[in-house]
């Protein structure tokens, strides 16, 4: 019996483009599925130490739905790191202001924290309209 364990390389990734669209999609479901995709773990070839995933572009970010009353209870907040520099804002308010960042951060969440989590979160590209840059690319739409 000859079973050996296969190691994928960083040469023999392939990478491919998906679309997303965010309009009407709970935001925790989706950013689950976005993660999913720039983690690689919808892969046969998946490796934990490696960046296997995609590229996943998403777009009508402004359109993403939330349950319940989270528009005015959940809070995002942040330091500048100067005497009275903290500031919070409600997911309410930061989807009017920049709905991208929202998704953003839900994924960004969801990934490791480490520089293999910050690598996989360059491939990911948020667009608060329904047009994208990407069409060279010839990205698949994700259902």
């Amino acid at each position: 019996m000859n079973s050996k364990t296969y190691t994928l390389r960083e040469s023999e990734i392939e990478r491919r483009w998906y679309v997303v669209d965010a309009a009407d999609e709970t935001l925790g479901r989706l950013a689950s599925r976005i993660a999913r995709l720039l983690e690689g773990k919808h892969k046969p070839t998946f490796t934990p130490n490696l960046d296997s995933g995609d590229h996943v572009i998403v777009v009508n970010a402004s359109k993403v739905a939330v349950t319940r009353d989270k528009l005015q209870s959940k809070l995002y907040r942040r330091h500048s790191g100067y005497p009275a520099g903290y500031k919070e804002e409600t997911l309410g308010h930061l989807l009017e202001r920049r709905p991208e960042e929202v998704i953003r951060r839900a994924v960004k969440g969801m990934l490791q924290h480490n520089k293999l989590g910050t690598q996989q979160l360059r491939k990911l590209k948020i667009y608060a309209g329904p047009d994208h840059p990407h069409e060279a690319q010839q990205p698949e739409l994700l259902a």
